[in-house]
């Protein structure tokens, strides 16, 4: 049970409404309120940019955000991700290689090193030059950018998610 009330969505400015017109209905969306409009409408304005206006493959995004939740021990943010993984054509055997400690030889060399990237950053921060550049040089400015905001980006959503602890969604609320 989440750990403070649900916005009031009756409340909430039709700026704001409107931006969910073409989304789930996600509670996380439900609880983005309580951080003002302004701010809400900001975090799906990036959150939309990093997962529709993207260069970067979506199965590596999905890499990358799978296994920010796995490492913040997120559930509600694996539960949704392991559902667009899979409308982003990962495997289930893909996703299973992304939990602590499994064994990645079913991922391919750019999928491991998205997954090691990820790790790295999540962990220290800042990737160390060998790596850095090694993702660079594969994905060239841009996707080495989207994929360090994703990993930032999902590192806030598991963040508030588990803070507020947000509920997951009934089964059948949406595909």
């Amino acid at each position: 049970m989440a750990r403070i009330p649900y916005f009031d969505m009756s409340q909430a400015p039709e700026s704001y409404q409107a931006l969910l017109k073409s989304r789930n209905p996600l509670n996380l969306y439900r609880m983005l309120p309580h951080a003002g409009v302004s701010a809400a409408s900001g975090f799906l304005a990036l959150g939309s940019a990093l997962l529709r206006d993207n260069e970067l493959d979506s199965q590596l995004r999905e890499i990358a955000i799978l296994r920010v939740g796995i490492l913040s021990e997120a559930p509600y943010e694996v539960h949704q991700h392991k559902r667009v993984a899979r409308q982003v054509g990962l495997s289930d055997e893909k996703v299973a290689a992304l939990e602590a400690g499994a064994d990645t030889a079913v991922l391919n060399d750019d999928e491991r090193l998205v997954l090691q990237f990820t790790d790295v950053v999540f962990r220290d921060v800042k990737a160390p030059d060998a790596l850095f550049n090694q993702v660079a040089a594969r994905f060239g400015h841009r996707q080495t950018a989207e994929l360090v905001l994703t990993i930032g980006f999902y590192m806030l959503v598991s963040r508030f998610l588990e803070n507020f602890e947000v509920d997951l969604e009934p089964p059948g609320t949406f595909k």
